[in-house]
């Protein structure tokens, strides 16, 4: 029902977690995809399972601004945009210094809108084009030790607003999908800066479980397709039902 057939579609960070999902996911559903990761081996590994030369690999690190310009110039023009790439960091408040800070905030906030920024300028995103952002609920929570994380987070949120309301008016929509806690390998990593228990006491917080890549996959999927098209500047949030709490 949520056709994604023939569509360009570019996922960043889709060596692992939720964007390798979404690109199994979209690949599944006919969509063409322009594929972006650091890592050669792992890139190399998703091109493998999806078996299908229709789609393409950019290795790309976007914490070099150079590699975004290039990477903007160099694609053709997109029916969507899946920005999965991102980090995961646990720091308590005192903690505070800011060369995490800036490294946080650089890969999910400024690259974001930075290679946003450039296809736009590029005049790279069709017509009719679906941007979708993944934050997380760590931007309206006050979860401890997610100064750094939560903050990049809802600035994207609402720097994604903006943009699409300036976006409108050619039709492309833009939005947010606001993950609570999933079982990937880059929140499974993250954990272990935490306390094993404080993690447990976490998991309990959700009532219909922890999520996994599929259930995020399945939402950007939607909001891709245009039975959404009437949908754009939300941040939809997807936690299981921990917000209840």
């Amino acid at each position: 029902m949520f056709s994604v057939k023939n569509k360009t579609i570019l996922i960043t960070g889709a060596s692992s977690g939720i964007g390798r999902y979404t690109a199994v996911l979209l690949a599944s559903q006919g969509a063409n995809l322009i594929l972006t990761g650091r890592s050669r081996e792992k890139m190399d590994s998703l091109m493998a399972e999806l078996n299908n030369p229709v789609h393409k690999v950019i290795v790309c690190d976007l914490d070099d601004e150079n590699n975004i310009k290039t990477l903007a110039q160099n694609i053709e023009s997109l029916d969507g945009l899946v920005y999965s790439a991102g980090v995961v960091d646990y720091t308590l408040f005192k903690f505070f210094s800011r060369e995490k800070y800036e490294k946080v905030f650089n890969v999910n906030f400024y690259s974001a809108i930075q290679l946003t920024n450039y296809l736009i300028k590029f005049k790279k995103v069709n017509k009719d084009a679906s941007l979708v952002y993944i934050s997380s609920i760590s931007s309206i929570l006050g979860v401890p030790a997610t100064t750094f994380y939560g903050a990049s987070k809802a600035a994207l949120n609402t720097a994604v607003k903006v943009l699409a309301s300036e976006l409108a008016p050619k039709n492309i929509r833009a939005n947010t999908i606001m993950p609570g806690i999933v079982k990937t390998p880059m929140i499974e990593g993250a954990s272990d800066q935490l306390n094993a228990e404080a993690f447990e006491k976490a998991e309990k917080l959700y009532p219909l479980g922890l999520g996994t890549p599929h259930d995020i996959a399945s939402a950007a999927l939607f909001l891709l397709s245009s039975e959404s098209r009437w949908i754009t500047g939300t941040s939809l949030l997807i936690d299981g039902g921990h917000s209840l709490q």
